[in-house]
């Protein structure tokens, strides 16, 4: 393909530096070679793996989807399982008062969809909600009580996985999570260190405190936790489906315990709730075929981005301060796309196929100087993000060579810090994922425009990034918690496998993260070298390490060539993957 004499002018225009960084029109023409190579998800003979795989952040969470699959299940079964027994045992960082992505590869027709569970704005919400009486933003607003709660999407989600997907009967996948909620399971250190950052919210509801402290306290090491009406929420769930819970007791008890503690949610935002199928992200990267979240994801859109930009860059650093650089400034220019157009696509009509297209990719990195970071505009608040390890995710594989990515949610360490008394559910706090106020940070430093205002029944962008990776050889599921990092962390996963790195290594590999605002490189120890540090410091860089790791990163890999396959959990965290 040729390019005219002007546009490749147009490309080479920058300094003299960036002519020796950036290669005017070949870069268009790899591109679409790169492209032409991708398989499409389903061309030739379908080959199955020899043998299944989970990867969660609980080794409980794990045994509940093997024994699924064990029993017949496959892997939208065992999703099911896998997701309601983490809202038993991690209910810091999900459970089925919050939501979530679940992105699906049927073996038999090769559809992909992803489901999208995320929780609604209940319908008397308004774009002021959380604003005082002096029109500024009030954090605590949007991030404790039921005020903060959006209408939870994990429960319909689940009926719908086992409905449309599954083979067995709901009654048996949930049967784990029962079991778990109604005879207890001990805690562990990660429950008792995040009880004890968010006590004062948990304390402020008298249901939360009976049912996650003990006598108004965390609860001391081994000590088994018991969620009776949990377990009683789900066994209406698995016997009447949609109407166990947006319907009948468990909604009137919803209803009436969230209006008393002065929250707005009403009958009607439960009855109307539906789980919606979408069609994913797709891009190319090398030779290989990315299928990620859509919106309200922006996870999908910005990886597509990025990958897209650092296609665009020729001679391609390999390593050192260059790669970094370049792997920065990409990510610079995708969160600001982020903050300015993506959305509900229910409410807010975006610019995706733009977005995500390789010429607009080659538009964003035009001004990238080599040598030089680009500043950040100074608009927003400067606002130090969360640790970001609440959040949870699965990958599963099962032997017909189905496949879920799933990351889930209640936004905050335990979400709203609220339960409605006699239902066991703990509500989420993703009314702060919303712009509740334009240019200024929400509990993960992100900022963010119109497209993401509160409005009624409207779904709050995400993070979350569950994603397939697939080349001729090599089929990779994975995903990770962490917040805004989610994207870039998940990004980083992807060039590992891509880069041919083993995955146990690129799994625990430190990361490094820019989400445009704040203006800052995070990364985690051990990710930059002291002669990198030096050059990104000289090249305009502010650089700022993070306290504690980021992510909790579950994934599967498997290799088509010889059927292997391969499942690892983040040795950040507690999960436990296996292969069987």
């Amino acid at each position: 393909m040729s390019v005219s004499p002007a546009r490749a002018d147009r490309v080479r225009s920058t300094a003299g530096r960036i002519r020796a960084f950036w290669r005017g029109a070949a870069w268009i023409a790899a591109l679409l070679l790169a492209s032409a190579g991708v398989r499409a998800a389903c061309d030739g003979p379908q080959i199955r793996p020899d043998q299944a795989a989970i990867a969660s952040a609980h080794p409980l969470a794990t045994e509940a989807g093997l024994k699924i699959l064990e029993a017949g299940g496959n892997a939208f079964d065992a999703a099911v399982a896998v997701t309601a027994a983490l809202a038993v045992v991690e209910p810091y960082g999900s459970g089925i008062g919050g939501g979530g992505f679940w992105l699906l590869h049927r073996a038999q027709d090769c559809l992909e969809i992803m489901l999208d569970g995320r929780e609604r704005a209940p319908l008397a919400a308004h774009r002021d909600l959380f604003l005082d009486d002096a029109g500024q933003f009030d954090p605590a607003a949007a991030l404790d009580g039921p005020l903060s709660a959006g209408i939870p999407g994990t429960p319909a989600a689940l009926v719908q996985l086992a409905e449309q997907y599954g083979r067995v009967p709901l009654a048996q996948t949930l049967a784990p999570a029962i079991g778990l909620a109604r005879d207890g399971f001990e805690i562990g250190d990660r429950y008792r260190r995040v009880a004890a950052w968010r006590l004062s919210a948990l304390r402020a509801s008298p249901a939360a405190t009976a049912q996650f402290l003990l006598d108004g306290e965390v609860p001391p090491r081994g000590h088994r936790l018991h969620q009776p009406d949990l377990a009683d929420t789900l066994e209406r769930l698995a016997s009447d489906g949609h109407a166990g819970f947006y319907a009948g007791e468990t909604a009137e008890r919803l209803i009436s315990g969230v209006r008393a503690a002065g929250g707005i949610w009403t009958p009607e935002d439960l009855a109307e709730y539906r789980a919606v199928e979408r069609e994913p992200i797709v891009g190319s990267f090398r030779g290989w075929r990315i299928v990620s979240a859509a919106p309200p994801s922006s996870g999908g859109v910005l990886l597509v981005q990025i990958l897209n930009m650092l296609s665009a860059i020729e001679p391609r650093p390999e390593s050192g301060a260059a790669r970094i650089h370049a792997l920065t400034e990409s990510m610079r220019r995708a969160y600001r796309d982020r903050a300015r157009y993506l959305g509900d696509p229910d409410h807010v009509q975006m610019p995706i196929e733009r977005l995500t297209h390789p010429y607009y990719a080659a538009g964003l990195i035009r001004d990238v100087d080599p040598t030089r970071a680009t500043p950040s505009t100074t608009a927003g608040t400067d606002t130090a993000s969360s640790e970001g390890r609440d959040t949870t995710h699965f990958s599963i594989l099962d032997r017909e060579g189905n496949r879920v990515a799933a990351t889930l949610s209640i936004n905050y360490p335990f979400g709203s810090g609220f339960v409605p008394p006699g239902t066991g559910v703990l509500l989420n706090d993703e009314m702060d994922d919303f712009s509740a106020q334009p240019g200024v940070a929400n509990a993960y430093g992100l900022v963010g425009g119109e497209a993401n205002a509160i409005a009624p029944g409207k779904r709050m962008l995400s993070s979350m990034s569950p994603t397939f990776l697939e080349s001729r050889e090599t089929v990779a599921i994975l995903g990770t918690p962490g917040g805004s990092r989610i994207i870039t962390m998940v990004l980083q996963g992807i060039l590992g496998v891509v880069d041919g790195v083993p995955l146990e290594d690129w799994i625990a590999q430190p990361r490094i993260h820019h989400q445009y605002l704040p203006d800052r490189l995070e990364f985690e120890s051990g990710a930059l070298s002291p002669a990198e540090l030096g050059e990104l410091t000289a090249m305009g860089h502010r650089l700022e390490l993070l306290s504690r790791p980021i992510g909790d990163m579950q994934a599967i890999v498997w290799d088509r060539a010889n059927g292997q396959v391969k499942a690892a959990s983040d040795p950040r965290g507690a999960g436990h993957a296996e292969v069987r």
